[in-house]
């Protein structure tokens, strides 16, 4: 694991110094300075799984790191069938610059603890450190990656494949620094029903490729929810990543 430098650099605000999304995400691009200024206007706070985090078509007056926790994007139809077609994880950034209104619904899967701050202050921070600009801009395009991945998951993978993917999603972004042929445990962020809608199956196929990993002894299985995964590389090797 990289050191981290300026854990106890005194230039960098108490709320920063052991932030994830300070030294992975966004708020890297930013000087001590620009920290400092924008900690004024930041508040953490812990939400509980189900809290809707922004709203489809919510006025835009906020955004948020990701600082723990597995947050769900979800799509609405008219006639209000819904999709998840995503997932958030620390220190994922959470809000969408340069638009005032929200596309998408952002919800809690989890418990999950975010850092939130207004859209005026980063808006403001953008336009005075191109850097900031330019982390958002590859964070963008790295969704846009993942996204055209998935849809290689969803529109050529079998199931088997599918919940293979989904497991190696989770158990990489739960512990991005594991080694591939370690061991991971974690707990599920999403139901059956959840996790049957993210892939486009039925529960009960979820559930047969979940069983079928355990019979083949790529992971264990507890209370339901709790994973081990026992080799990220057969699991790899499973979800044809």
């Amino acid at each position: 694991m990289a050191i981290r430098q300026d854990i106890h650099n005194s230039e960098i605000p108490a709320l920063c110094r052991s932030c994830e999304a300070r030294h992975r995400g966004v708020c890297g691009a930013l000087t001590p300075e620009q920290l400092v200024e924008l900690s004024r206007h930041t508040t953490k706070r812990k939400v509980e799984p189900g809290t809707v985090l922004v709203s489809d078509s919510d006025t835009i007056d906020s955004y948020a790191n990701v600082l723990a926790g597995v947050v769900k994007l979800v799509k609405t139809l008219p006639d209000g069938r819904q999709q998840i077609v995503g997932l958030q994880f620390a220190p994922d950034f959470i809000g969408r610059p340069f638009k005032q209104e929200s596309s998408i619904t952002a919800e809690a899967a989890t418990a999950v603890r975010v850092c939130a701050f207004p859209k005026t202050s980063l808006d403001r921070m953008i336009d005075q450190a191109p850097e900031l600009g330019h982390r958002l801009h590859l964070q963008a395009l790295d969704e846009l990656d993942e996204a055209r991945d998935w849809m290689l998951t969803l529109g050529r993978k079998t199931a088997a494949e599918r919940v293979a993917s989904f497991l190696h999603l989770i158990a990489r972004h739960g512990d991005p620094e594991a080694e591939s042929a370690g061991e991971i445990s974690f707990d599920l962020p999403l139901t059956r029903a959840d996790i049957a809608d993210f892939l486009g199956l039925t529960i009960e196929t979820v559930s047969r490729q979940l069983t079928k990993l355990r019979k083949d002894g790529l992971i264990t299985v507890e209370n339901n929810r709790h994973i081990t995964v026992f080799d990220l590389d057969r699991l790899e090797r499973r979800a044809n990543i």
